[in-house]
């Protein structure tokens, strides 16, 4: 197991760039699975991965959800999707770059089955929340389907959901990540990242201030976004903690979620 501080010496020439030829598809399409009722937790995903640099940024919902979302999104596109099936066809599209699952998507059966269905593209593909802990009872099923593409965002009570494996948090997150396959991000005041091949990088620049609801929301979108913009799922999860952290750093005083892709965005243009 290597560990090295997290920094954007690690992934810094590898973050996307705008050229005169950029278009919304070449920026990456990021396609983020709408919960119900939780609209909010799907939104900043979705604003997040934009303002990250996201070329264009979908909602697959249910069609009972999509008036929900259609009054509080602009430049967010809403399409229906009321199978699996139909999530895997919209999300395996030549032209979605990367997929993001769980954030108030809740722990049910429905849950699960959007989440294989996404796997099963073997697109990039995002796993935060409910997507992790619709799991608990058959982790095995999930461990079977993720590969070196996804990334997995647990806190500790989700990682406990899904992995039997003991250690301390750097030892465990590496177990979990060969287990699965996938890079896990074991988030934390010191946030783990943790890919299949042992390689492991420890993020240290978090505030306090991150310890509020929505900020993981937030994460998924910079992952997802970078994903999309065609850096590794190991480069793109360092980078989007850093990023992510780094932003709320330089946030106000009782910072909220909301306040979080704007603040990236800022962070992004600076590196």
């Amino acid at each position: 197991m290597n560990m090295v501080s997290n920094s954007p010496s690690l992934w810094r020439e590898h973050l996307p760039r705008i050229g005169s030829a950029s278009n919304k598809y070449t920026r990456g399409h990021v396609v983020v699975f709408g919960g119900y009722p939780m609209t909010g937790a799907a939104r900043l995903v979705a604003r997040a991965a934009a303002r990250a640099g996201a070329g264009m940024v979908s909602i697959a919902t249910a069609s009972t959800a999509l008036d929900s979302y259609l009054a509080s999104v602009e430049s967010i596109m809403v399409t229906p999707v009321d199978t699996a099936e139909q999530f895997a066809a919209f999300a395996g599209s030549t032209r979605v770059a990367s997929v993001v699952v769980g954030p108030g998507a809740g722990v049910n059966e429905d849950t699960r089955s959007m989440v294989m269905a996404a796997v099963s593209t073997g697109k990039p593909v995002v796993l935060d929340a409910d997507g992790i802990s619709s799991f608990a009872a058959d982790a095995s099923a999930l461990l079977a389907a993720t590969h070196e593409r996804c990334v997995m965002t647990p806190h500790e009570g989700e990682f406990a959901r899904l992995f039997s494996v003991e250690g301390s948090r750097e030892e465990r997150a590496c177990a979990a990540a060969q287990l699965s396959g996938s890079v896990i991000v074991l988030k934390g005041a010191h946030t783990v990242i943790a890919g299949p091949s042992g390689e492991v990088v420890i993020n240290d620049n978090a505030p306090a201030t991150l310890a509020t609801a929505g900020s993981g929301d937030v994460l998924a979108g910079l992952i997802a976004a970078l994903l999309a913009g065609g850096m590794t799922a190991f480069d793109a999860a360092c980078a989007a903690v850093w990023i992510h952290s780094e932003a709320a750093a330089g946030g106000p005083p009782g910072l909220i979620a909301d306040d979080l892709p704007e603040l990236a965005a800022a962070v992004i243009a600076r590196l």
